[in-house]
């Protein structure tokens, strides 16, 4: 018995803490996307662009840092739960 309250345990504290590096990782990725967007197209200034109401590059920039975003945060979500897997075994 104490050892399944002790790997209940431990899965709670891995899904903590694969939350909290998981939010930090969405977080960074959601700087560093637009960052490589801007890299990867030099002569268009997306801000710009934007601001002139320019609603192809808004889609499209819009559109590209989401599917990054919700990317890292699928590849987040299944290490969190291999953790909590992981824990109960």
């Amino acid at each position: 018995m104490t050892e399944t309250i002790q790997n209940i345990g431990w899965s709670v504290v891995f899904s903590l803490v694969g939350g909290l590096v998981g939010m930090v990782l969405v977080l960074l990725s959601s700087l560093v996307v637009p960052w490589v967007i801007d890299r990867h197209t030099p002569s268009i200034d997306e801000q710009k662009e934007i601001l002139r109401g320019n609603t192809a590059v808004a889609e499209y920039f819009g559109r590209v840092a989401g599917a990054a975003i919700l990317g890292v945060s699928i590849v987040v979500a299944a290490a969190v739960v291999g953790g909590v897997i992981a824990a109960l075994h």
